[in-house]
């Protein structure tokens, strides 16, 4: 009787968990549905779902309008640096944390993540000015540095977490050795740190791959990643839907395809910790 209760129960989880799963992925499948529609046919009421004539022509006008390698160029430099400089960033603090805690540590990580909550609106203005003062409006440096500093609560938190897993003793035992500071960090705690390490960088990545705020407020041409590139396809006219899903199916396509070979690394990353 109990494990007929227990097959029924696990029957009812799978159910449940692959009925959100498609409810969260139709979205995206009714993007890629409809990029492959006339215009006429991407308005249609009712809405047509397989059974429509498929056309590469969005497809096509996209690439002759747009550049689309220049802001898929753009997009792989912001999120590539903003992590890079973010992670170099954020090892040594989370280290300091995990292993030389002060009265004040559980406190300072609930105000770094507290700064998430601040409306990004709120410091648009200031930002906007700083930017031009240095130069940086519109610039690919520009948008690393503020993505990093946006991402960095978030990476200091996971790597945080990572590095309390981590036996102080191994740490204590190099020490003896004579491994310095920069040798403990480096040969001792960051092998041992890979997995979370490498979870926070996939997170992270598409953290800063998504972001539309920052990148559409602070780019004109320049240093526009592919959310400026599918908000091209707005216009005063109205929204061509049929090529602006074409132009949102080739802006996530790659971390789409990150994000299904790393899945397990990704989900390990984004629950690690939830239990403590």
């Amino acid at each position: 009787m109990a494990r007929a209760v227990s097959s029924q129960r696990k029957l009812l989880n799978t159910l449940i968990a692959w009925s959100l799963g498609l409810i969260i992925f139709f979205p995206i499948l009714w993007t890629i549905l409809t990029s492959f529609k006339t215009e006429a046919q991407a308005i249609n009421d009712p809405p047509i779902f397989f059974f429509f004539d498929w056309t590469l022509e969005n497809y096509a006008v996209v690439q002759e309008r747009s550049n689309y390698m220049r802001f898929l160029w753009n997009s792989i430099f912001i999120a590539g640096g903003s992590t890079l400089l973010g992670v170099l960033i954020a090892v040594p603090a989370a280290w300091s944390m995990a292993f030389v805690p002060s009265k004040r540590t559980k406190d300072i990580l609930l105000w770094m993540l507290s700064t998430k909550m601040l409306p990004a609106v709120g410091v648009l203005y200031p930002i906007y000015l700083l930017f031009i003062e240095l130069g940086l409006l519109d610039t690919r440096v520009g948008l690393v540095v503020v993505l990093m500093l946006i991402n960095l609560p978030i990476i200091v938190w996971m790597l945080y977490s990572y590095f309390k897993e981590i036996p102080g003793e191994i740490l204590e035992a190099a020490r003896m050795d004579g491994a310095s500071l920069k040798s403990e960090i480096l040969y001792v705690l960051t092998p041992m740190a890979i997995p979370g390490i490498a979870s926070t960088v996939l997170l992270n990545i598409i953290l800063a791959w998504n972001e539309a705020f920052w990148t559409l407020n602070l780019t004109a041409a320049k240093a526009a990643p592919l959310t400026a590139f599918i908000a091209s396809y707005s216009s005063p006219e109205g929204l061509f839907f049929a090529k602006l899903s074409a132009a949102s199916t080739m802006a996530i396509a790659p971390i789409l395809i990150l994000g299904w070979f790393s899945q397990k690394q990704l989900v390990r990353g984004l629950t690690f910790g939830a239990v403590k």
